[in-house]
């Protein structure tokens, strides 16, 4: 069974996935590699902010908070 990446920003709150791939400007993507969020890597988003932007995430045990053009940058696998 194949699953099918989609961006983080379109998960709900809750919602758990697994990093599939960053597709971010390297100053971006640097910036959230060092922070723990890195291909294979479990994320569960927490919230969204009441006009949907920014949202926070959990990854590896801290929450870390991207704005809404970040996340849909980031595209994940969605978790049972």
């Amino acid at each position: 069974m194949t699953e099918t990446a989609q961006p983080l920003s379109s998960l709900a709150s809750g919602g758990r996935a697994t990093v599939q791939d960053l597709q971010l400007t390297e100053e971006s993507r640097a910036r959230l590699m060092e922070l723990g969020l890195l291909v294979g890597t479990p994320v569960e988003v927490i919230r969204f902010a009441p006009l949907g932007d920014p949202l926070e995430i959990k990854v590896r045990g801290s929450h870390l908070t991207l704005r809404r053009h970040e996340a849909d940058q980031i595209l994940v696998s969605q978790q049972p």
